[in-house]
């Protein structure tokens, strides 16, 4: 399974349960209790995608656009958190290459403690190490653990007649398969499956990405169902178990009685008590000798947001969590080429991080009047945005003949230089509501159109 299929199993175990495998929960998290109606503070769900190819055949890879050998490692990791008052649902995305020290297994109890990629623990030790594991990164206690494999999340999509997917401008990922055009769009199983794995975007490549995708699926399909009325009572919800359990374990501890309630819960939320977010991360290529690149977490950030969990407070609008910069910036300005007509304000972009071409041998002797003018290509929203912020009060333009470089023309009034912060955390992974990332038209509108069809563009991706 690839990281797109806990996307659609976060909400099919959410809303329903299966009792397919035993995976297992931790041996503290059997001893702590807990679970829908039980002690602690609120409820711990730890839902995990396996990245498998097992059974698949060679036509299966290729419709499906999936090449390369399974890891036996989880590939999708989220946590999700259920408030005990069931008003606030909480749902974390654990980057699969973030780096930890393992819990110990009865085989290991004595020797030294190990450390690796997070989603090696299930190779290591299946659900039961991967439970102690994040219990151990975290100090949460986990107590439900639902699993899916590959080859179910086509299907469930289909089922579930289409995934609502959206972007503010085109995707295209080779890797993956994907390409769309900018807009909402009702994807079938294999389209959705493609928007949600795909690494290779020409937008900011990496997981970070991929996992706001994943994220906004989840939102998106959790709406729809809300919307139809798949969640508004225990008759509905579990009527709804039919139609998603068939790609989700569950460990011992998990009961169908259990999943229905958190299920209905979940009907009955509003979209700004629904919170997504990733963990923060502080180095985002720790090279580690045999294990490769990892993720390490922002220590402070990352303790802050798992007290609010474990103290069962939002995560939204916690500083602690997210400092709020001076001058935020949606993309990194080391990665920005600017071509800048005024020497000063070259120099001084340039040492704000900017790549920066001084153009000012050919600028014209007499300046237009104004602020400066900021000109750059489709796709380079981001890019133009971040220039914008350290030059305050200049004009943006959409400039069709342009490249991937942006073109500043300084006009008659003084320019203004500011310093910029651009956090990968903020631009990809920062905590936010449901609101923020659902498609702007109402759920029930994605159901009217054909899966794999374009539904009118969304002004919000």
């Amino acid at each position: 399974m690839r990281r797109t299929a806990v996307a659609l199993t976060l909400l099919a175990a959410l809303s329903c349960g299966s009792f397919a495998g035993s995976q297992a929960v931790s041996a503290a998290s059997a001893s702590a209790g807990g679970g829908v109606g039980g002690g602690g503070r609120g409820t711990n769900i730890l839902v995990v995608g396996i990245d498998s190819r097992a059974g698949l055949s060679a036509a299966e890879k290729r419709r499906l656009h999936v090449g390369g050998k399974g890891c036996n490692c989880t590939d999708v990791m989220m946590l999700v958190h259920l408030s005990q008052n069931r008003r606030r649902a909480s749902i974390v995305s654990i980057p699969r290459d973030s780096y930890v020290e393992y819990a110990a297994t009865t085989a290991t109890a004595t020797a030294p403690a190990r450390s690796g990629k997070i989603n090696g623990a299930y190779a290591l030790g299946g659900g039961p190490l991967t439970v102690a594991t994040v219990e151990k990164a975290t100090g949460l206690r986990i107590d439900h653990y639902l699993e899916t494999g590959f080859t179910g999340f086509e299907q469930t999509v289909d089922n579930l007649g289409g995934a609502t997917v959206c972007t503010d401008r085109p995707l295209k990922d080779e890797n993956s398969g994907l390409d769309i055009g900018a807009g909402r769009h009702l994807a079938d199983g294999n389209r959705a499956l493609r928007y949600v794995r795909a690494r290779h975007v020409n937008l900011r490549p990496g997981d970070l990405g991929r996992v706001r995708r994943q994220q906004r699926v989840v939102d998106d399909l959790l709406a729809r169902l809300t919307a139809e009325g798949a969640l508004a009572g225990p008759i509905s919800t579990a009527r709804t178990v039919r139609t998603l359990l068939k790609t989700v374990r569950t460990d011992a501890r998990t009961g169908l009685d259990d999943l229905v309630r958190i299920g209905w819960a979940l009907g009955r939320l509003r979209a700004d008590r629904t919170e997504f977010a990733t963990v923060p991360i502080r180095l985002f290529d720790h090279r580690v000798p045999g294990v490769g690149s990892t993720l390490v977490w922002d220590e402070a950030r990352s303790a802050a947001l798992w007290a609010a969990l474990g103290a069962d407070r939002p995560i939204t609008g916690d500083t602690r969590i997210q400092p709020a910069a001076e001058n935020p910036a949606p993309a990194d300005p080391a990665r920005i080429a600017v071509r800048v007509d005024d020497a000063e304000a070259a120099a001084a972009l340039r040492g704000s991080g900017f790549l920066v071409t001084d153009t000012s041998a050919t600028a014209p002797a007499v300046r237009p009047s104004g602020s400066p003018v900021i000109r750059y290509a489709t796709g380079q929203e981001d890019n133009a945005a971040t220039v914008a912020a350290a030059l305050p009060g200049s004009r943006l333009q959409v400039d069709p003949e342009l490249d991937a470089v942006v073109e500043v023309t300084v006009g008659s009034r003084p320019v203004q230089v500011r310093s910029v912060t651009f956090d990968r955390n903020v631009a990809d992974g920062a905590p936010v509501t449901a609101e923020r990332l659902r498609c702007a038209e109402a759920p029930a509108a994605a159901g009217a159109a054909r899966p794999g069809s374009a539904v009118e563009p969304s002004g919000r991706r």
